[in-house]
């Protein structure tokens, strides 16, 4: 590597730096604020709850910290309604009027979708029943 025997037995027997002891210190103190929050805050929520007025934190600190340990926050999107039921649009006639029984098949079909989240995106489901 290009490196004397005294140059690494002296890096070696070099006690640690003050910088790396407070870096280890955040470390852990983001990582309990990380986790017992449920791995749900930010960078930015997690530097305003370990900041006090005599020693700030600093955002990115923060974000570099969760960065190299691969920690990401959770996010948390709110609930949007989707469909509007007060309107004046027409709708579909109620044909079968719950009686789903059928002497034949092919006689009454019914059909519903719903959506599931997954980490990639929205997955839609479709299921008919004859």
């Amino acid at each position: 590597m290009g490196v004397t025997k005294s140059a690494y037995y002296a890096w070696d027997r070099r006690p640690e730096s003050n910088r790396s002891k407070r870096k280890k210190e955040l470390t852990k103190k983001v990582k309990h604020e990380y986790f017992s929050n449920r791995r749900i805050p930010g960078a930015t929520k997690i530097a305003r709850a370990l900041s006090t007025p005599n020693q700030p934190v600093g955002r990115c600190s923060v974000a570099n910290i969760m960065r190299e340990n691969g920690w990401k926050s959770k996010v948390v999107k709110k609930y949007k309604a989707t469909t509007n039921s007060n309107h004046n649009l027409p709708v579909a006639e109620n044909l079968l009027n719950r009686e789903f029984t059928a002497d034949r098949p092919n006689q009454k079909w019914v059909s519903d979708i719903t959506y599931v989240p997954t980490d990639e995106g929205w997955l839609y489901v479709a299921g008919i029943l004859d």
